[in-house]
């Protein structure tokens, strides 16, 4: 009897221990990783293959759609993240204006951003390592030297998601022109020679508003696309 009392008095303090390392390895641990979220932003894997030409603020969310539905995510309501200038008879359009409040994620479930706040003026997920296309590819980038350089993603748009004033083109005629006018682009993977690096949704004009012109300065007529929803 006394071996077995033993035993129990071995086998308790056994278990005792086990625990405490369980619950100190889950302290350790941290909270669990969040959740996925369904998929809410997208660099077009393809542009409309003329310039900078997009069909206007229609054809850019027409295209965002389609390539939303192809991937599964045609459920919800896709956005560009364009800016269009105002002109003599209609006013300007809001980049930040027309994709919702968040949160957004990513082809991989990875957030974003949560808010508009975070995604304009916080450090947002939008880099080379999560700024994905629809199927979940990379950008090409200079930052990874990938050839061709595709970093440079149409905007139209200043740092804080407005559009420029009128005057100077800086949407090749509200995403109507191939030849004239110029383009504002942002860098989805951030990249530029000096500290901190340029910002995703506006770091320099194009060269042109013609699929050559975008190609000689690091695009391809690619743009963001954000669930509005």
């Amino acid at each position: 009897m006394k071996i077995d009392h033993f035993k129990n008095k071995i086998l308790f303090v056994f278990l005792v221990g086990a625990l405490s390392q369980f619950a100190s390895a889950q302290q350790n641990a941290g909270p669990p990783p969040p959740d996925p979220l369904p998929l809410g932003f997208f660099v077009t894997s393809v542009g409309l293959g003329d310039g900078a030409d997009l069909g206007g603020l229609e054809g850019a969310d027409a295209h965002c759609q389609a390539l939303a539905e192809k991937v599964g995510a045609g459920d919800r309501e896709w956005r560009a993240y364009l800016s269009a200038q105002a002109t003599d008879s209609e006013p300007a359009v809001n980049a930040g204006d027309r994709i919702g409040d968040g949160p957004w994620g990513n082809a991989k479930g990875i957030e974003i951003a949560a808010s508009l706040d975070s995604l304009l003026y916080d450090n947002s997920n939008i880099n080379y390592e999560h700024a994905l296309d629809e199927n979940g590819e990379h950008i090409n980038a200079r930052s990874a030297g990938d050839s061709p350089n595709k970093h440079d993603i149409l905007t139209g748009t200043q740092i804080d998601g407005t559009a420029f004033p009128p005057g100077e083109d800086m949407t090749c005629s509200n995403w109507t022109s191939n030849d004239a006018g110029k383009a504002q682009v942002g860098h989805s993977d951030r990249h530029r020679f000096t500290f901190p690096g340029s910002p995703w949704n506006t770091a320099h004009p194009s060269r042109g508003c013609s699929q050559e012109a975008l190609l000689a300065s690091g695009g391809d007529g690619l743009f963001y696309c954000f669930a509005a929803d």
